[in-house]
């Protein structure tokens, strides 16, 4: 009889976040934040060879597909790492942030910072170490820092 295998909250979260954004093995995926290196080498492990750290990306060209931003515990660091990593990412691409804190209005913020920046939120998973939020932004002509008003 086998046992049944157990998963770490930080396994859950990076799972969820896969999961969440659709992810495939051919997806150019950037990553940021806090935890962005043990993220990175997790996404290594399962077979995901297209990702880079925005940290280390010195071509600040949209060339990535998917954005992952994990570790971030305050708004201000996810802000920061929004920041970081929206400069990477082509114009129609998903991102896709796990909060860590139980600090109050944090998801709210940060869906509104994502809507701020052309970011249509699309689906939410809570997971035992915290939340798992996923957005998409459709290419558009517009400048992403507005939001259209469609009548």
């Amino acid at each position: 009889m086998s046992r049944p295998v157990l998963r770490s909250p930080r396994d859950e979260i990076i799972d969820t976040m896969i999961n969440l954004t659709h992810l495939s093995k051919s997806h150019r995926i950037v990553v940021a934040g806090g935890d962005s290196i043990e993220l990175y080498l997790a996404l290594r492990r399962r077979g995901y060879g297209f990702g880079v750290l925005a940290s280390a990306s010195r071509t600040p060209s949209a060339r990535h597909s998917v954005g992952l931003i994990a570790g971030d515990s305050s708004y201000q660091a996810i802000e920061a790492a929004i920041t970081q990593i929206s400069r990477l990412l082509y114009p129609a691409a998903s991102i896709t942030i796990s909060i860590e804190s139980h600090e109050s209005g944090l998801g709210a913020k940060v869906r509104t910072r994502l809507q701020q920046l052309g970011f249509r939120i699309e689906a939410g998973a809570r997971c035992q170490q915290g939340f798992v939020l996923a957005a998409h932004r459709e290419e558009t002509g517009q400048h992403f820092g507005t939001i259209a008003n469609v009548a």
